[in-house]
């Protein structure tokens, strides 16, 4: 979301919690300082939805929000030629200039920037550098706050990196406490996907990787370094693990073991949105809200997770798994695993991580040449990783010893010894290591590129 509509969120976020929605759109568009057309454009954009504007805008809108549909474009981009942005000595834009696919280009006839949907990733990067508010991504709490007052089952599925995101002393329990309060069913830690997903990667790398010249590439959780292999780099698809991502797979989990539930993603990327929405993903995350959104969202509502007393769970997910957060970590917890249940292949287990879209190109440019010394890449397309996404609220540095500190906490070191993952895996009918072998048993965990 872009910060100048900061004011604006809040106001919709408190009148759609208190009963008040109708009232304060009509106010809100008949106090319009720009056209109409634009306002409501606006305001579905913090809703979450796409409709256009006409004289019925309040009913049309309240029916999107309640019927919500998937709608793929999460970045949308308003038209711009009466926006001071001026270009650089090279006639590009700032908004181009920030964009890593080369997506956004300048159309002369409109005397606009647009957006290339082919090359277009939904990575978000284009909000934030976008100073006059010109491109805006879709903020899916509305829609969210109607499946709570419709009294759903509704999970809040929080990534690794909310360590420390909500303040330093601010426990897991706090932000379960927090997310409950807000309406939500319960909230569970992405970090048990990634444990289970840690396993299978180790299954993977014992299966793919057998001589000097064979080479593994993580699908890890970042949707940006995804796209670039399947848009950028696709001689390198076949050696792409077939995982899903963490987020995904806990989709999926939930609601294999919890009929009915609805998930909503909570996260440091504007990606993810983008990702929830792809074709063969369609349906396993509902919505996805940034860590931005959600403390903007708590301050709106007066909630102030620091100030509650937690709501304690037992401890289910491993060091490994939260480490899923930063740079390296999936290098880590993949390690790990591969030398307790393959140690001979560990032997042979070379591992490169790499991060930041420069650096991420390079090694794939490498990779297509063959010169890449390591037989297991790892890729996250933000500086740091996931701690670094645009919609994080710390700084990386800061990020990054958060997790460390809460991941080396868990008594859990590695996901085999997790109980509350052997459970959950015998939920899903797989009981042995074999059975991650098994296509069937771990299609769940698992997409065709």
């Amino acid at each position: 979301m872009n910060s100048k509509y900061s004011d604006l969120f809040d106001t919709l976020v408190q009148s759609y919690y208190h009963g008040d929605f109708d009232e304060t759109l009509e106010r809100i568009m008949v106090c319009h300082k720009t056209s109409p057309q634009e306002t409501f454009a606006i305001i579905t954009s913090l809703c979450g939805v796409d409709i256009k504007f006409d004289n019925n805008y309040v009913y049309n809108l309240k029916k999107a929000i309640t019927q919500y549909t998937v709608n793929k474009r999460i970045v949308e981009k308003l038209e711009c030629y009466n926006s001071n942005c001026n270009p650089d000595k090279n006639k590009k834009f700032t908004c181009q200039l920030a964009c890593p696919f080369n997506a956004i280009y300048y159309d002369t006839k409109n005397k606009s920037t647009c957006i290339d949907e082919d090359r277009c990733i939904h990575c978000g990067i284009c909000v934030d550098a976008c100073k006059n508010g010109r491109i805006l991504d879709k903020v899916e709490f509305i829609p969210v706050m109607n499946l709570i007052n419709e009294h759903e089952t509704v999970i809040a599925a929080v990534a690794p990196a909310i360590s420390g995101q909500f303040g330093d002393d601010v426990s897991m329990d706090q932000l379960r406490a927090a997310f409950i309060k807000l309406g939500f069913t319960d909230m569970i830690e992405v970090a048990f996907a990634a444990d289970i997903l840690t396993i299978k990667e180790s299954v993977e790398f014992d299966k793919h990787v057998n001589g000097p010249n064979d080479l593994m590439i993580t699908s890890c959780c970042c949707p940006m370094w995804v796209g670039m292999l399947r848009k950028v780099y696709k001689d390198l698809v076949p050696d792409l693990s077939p995982s899903v991502s963490p987020m995904i797979a806990a989709g999926r989990i939930i609601k294999k073991l919890n009929k009915g539930a609805k998930v909503v993603f909570i996260g440091p990327c504007i990606a993810k949105k983008a990702e929830a929405k792809e074709k063969d993903l369609a349906g396993i995350i509902d919505f996805v809200l940034t860590f931005q959104e959600v403390d903007q969202i708590f301050k709106a509502l007066d909630i102030n997770p620091s100030e509650l007393k937690g709501i304690p769970s037992i401890e289910y997910a491993s060091r490994g798994g939260r480490l899923y957060a930063r740079t390296g970590g999936v290098s880590t917890a993949v390690s790990e695993t591969i030398e307790e249940l393959y140690p001979e292949k560990f032997k042979y287990f070379k591992p490169i991580k790499v991060d930041g879209v420069k650096d991420c190109k390079e090694i794939l440019e490498k990779a297509m040449k063959h010169e890449v010394d390591a037989n297991f890449i790892e890729g996250m397309g933000c500086p740091g990783g996931c701690v670094g996404g645009p919609k994080a609220i710390i700084p990386p540095t800061q990020g990054k010893t958060a997790v460390d500190e809460f991941a080396y906490d868990s008594s859990i070191k590695v996901p085999l010894h997790s109980q509350t993952i052997n459970d959950v895996l015998e939920k899903l009918d797989i009981s042995s290591i074999d059975d991650f072998k098994d296509e069937e048993k771990v299609a769940i965990f698992e997409r065709k590129f």
